[in-house]
């Protein structure tokens, strides 16, 4: 379960982003498959250097980014983190 601080991070910090039971998830829309790869490329390149991966899903104009902390089996600050700076590269999620 996600605890009450998390929940007010994600709320006040996160816009577009929401929570799925354990996992923050942000969605984008793009013009192309193109322009979805390489959003996905730049999310991994900031999850490398976090070492904090999310799972991904790309479609055809459209980037699905959904994390959680796999090792604690909930969400963490490191998963807000991640999604902030996510955010910051490819501007906030479509809500």
């Amino acid at each position: 379960m996600v605890d009450d601080a998390l929940r007010g991070k994600v709320s006040s910090e996160l816009p577009g982003w929401v929570l799925d039971r354990e996992e923050l998830v942000g969605q984008w829309r793009f013009a192309d498959f193109a322009a979805a790869l390489a959003a996905a490329v730049r999310v991994g390149a900031l999850a490398e250097r976090a070492d904090h991966h999310p799972d991904m899903r790309i479609g055809w104009g459209k980037l699905e980014v959904r994390l959680t902390t796999h090792s604690a089996k909930a969400l963490t600050l490191r998963d807000v983190e991640l999604a902030g700076k996510v955010s910051r590269a490819l501007n906030p999620p479509n809500a």
